[in-house]
């Protein structure tokens, strides 16, 4: 059984038991206001009927799809720049993918939604996977693919410190990261290098400016100030201000003003090759390489949300242009491009709005982290995409010429 309809929301055609666990693919960021995507779904267990219905019934247009299990619910979502293409690749037995053949054994239904364009569906695809969380996807799903910030903390005794939750709290948030591991060793080496405590919350900070309320002789709670890799704050060896000068000389690491720590790395490095001592060698190198991770890191992901901030003009399928509107690295709207005085004036508020806000809070960054992969991975392969970017002022500026020309009646 096969049929195609508009709408956002897809009618069930089955008993409920056969689907209770789907109920349509539901409202969208990335779809321009009042649109109906067209869509379709299938519902057969023999794969080669299935086959036929997807040759018959599936357009060749650009598009997101899912197959649901034997319950109704939706075990895995793609994307396609030709549906019908797509999901034919599924029944090639040769030449698919392991994995293909694994999904399709588990499907009793296909649905799709028809979209504007490839980088609509891209964009479309990791919605729906962040929402429905299917079994058989990876990327984009929460708790597959985790993401940790490298925070800075407020407060008179600030530490680099790694987290899934930044909060308002921290002075700054640095991310998203997927390599936990590295991460980890990259904070701990932090720490060390500008001499940031590490301690347990409860550990007070006891600066030697704010007067002795212990004992002079009293040790420091762990072995990092003896070691020189911590400036002792939970003890008084150093004053607030010391302390302020490390922490803002960590920032600006992380800000990308400072290689001191990749210069007096390699610096070390270099001194023990020549004195021969090739384990301390190793040591700075290892941290040197680190440090250098961390460094580009934090460039590329500078550039994404500093660079990638634009109005993206494309025109789709269906020879409608549209806006997508991009900061920070992430599309935060989709208006179709203004046609007259109206729509222009709505898109200058929209545009103004959302270009007049850096992220608010880092809570939001978990939630874009993806999309700025798939943003900066876009124009990486399609360089001549540049082409159709505009700022968002050259953007206003198109919308006050419409308005100028076509004034608003009333």
């Amino acid at each position: 059984m096969a049929t195609r309809f508009p709408g956002k929301e897809m009618p069930s055609l089955f008993p409920p038991s056969c689907s209770e666990a789907y109920a349509g693919f539901g409202p969208s960021l990335f779809h321009t206001p009042c649109a109906t995507p067209h869509g379709g779904r299938i519902r057969e267990r023999s794969i080669p009927k299935l086959k036929e219905f997807v040759r018959t019934e599936a357009p060749r247009a650009p598009g997101i799809y899912a197959m649901l299990g034997p319950k109704g619910h939706i075990i895995y979502v793609g994307k396609a720049k030709n549906l019908r293409s797509r999901l034919l690749s599924y029944f090639r037995v040769r030449s698919r993918d392991p994995k293909a053949g694994r999904i399709l054994k588990h499907t009793c239904e296909l649905v799709w939604e028809e979209n504007a364009d490839e980088f609509a569906a891209l964009l479309r695809e990791l919605e729906l996977i962040r929402r429905f969380r299917p079994r058989f996807n990876v990327f984009g799903q929460p708790g597959r693919q985790t993401y940790y910030y490298l925070c800075l903390g407020r407060g008179p005794a600030s530490t680099v410190h790694l987290t899934r939750d930044p909060t308002t709290k921290d002075l700054a948030a640095y991310g998203p990261f997927a390599k936990r591991g590295r991460t980890t060793e990259a904070v701990r080496r932090l720490n060390h290098h500008f001499g940031l405590r590490d301690c347990p919350t409860k550990t007070a900070a006891n600066f030697g400016d704010i007067g002795r309320l212990f004992d002079a002789d009293r040790a420091a709670q762990c072995l990092r100030y003896e070691l020189g890799t911590c400036l002792g704050s939970c003890a008084g060896h150093c004053t607030s201000g010391e302390y302020s000068v490390a922490a803002k000389a960590a920032k600006a690491f992380l800000d990308g003003r400072n290689r001191e720590p990749i210069l007096e790395s390699k610096r070390k490095m270099d001194a023990a090759s020549a004195e021969l001592k090739y384990e301390l060698a190793g040591v700075q190198r290892d941290k040197l390489e680190l440090f250098e991770w961390l460094e580009e890191r934090l460039k590329f992901l500078r550039t994404a949300r500093a660079k990638n901030s634009f109005v993206y003009a494309l025109a789709g399928d269906d020879g409608v242009r549209r806006w997508y509107l991009i900061h920070t690295g992430a599309v935060q709207a989709v208006l179709p491009e203004p046609t007259d005085s109206a729509a222009a004036a709505a898109s200058i508020n929209r545009i103004e709005a959302i270009f007049a806000n850096t992220l608010a809070t880092t809570r939001k960054l978990e939630r874009c982290a993806d999309s700025i992969y798939i943003v900066t991975g876009w124009f990486r392969k399609r360089p001549d995409e540049k082409s159709n970017l505009l700022t968002a002022r050259q953007a206003v500026n198109f919308c006050r010429a419409m308005m100028e020309s076509e004034p608003i009646n009333g």
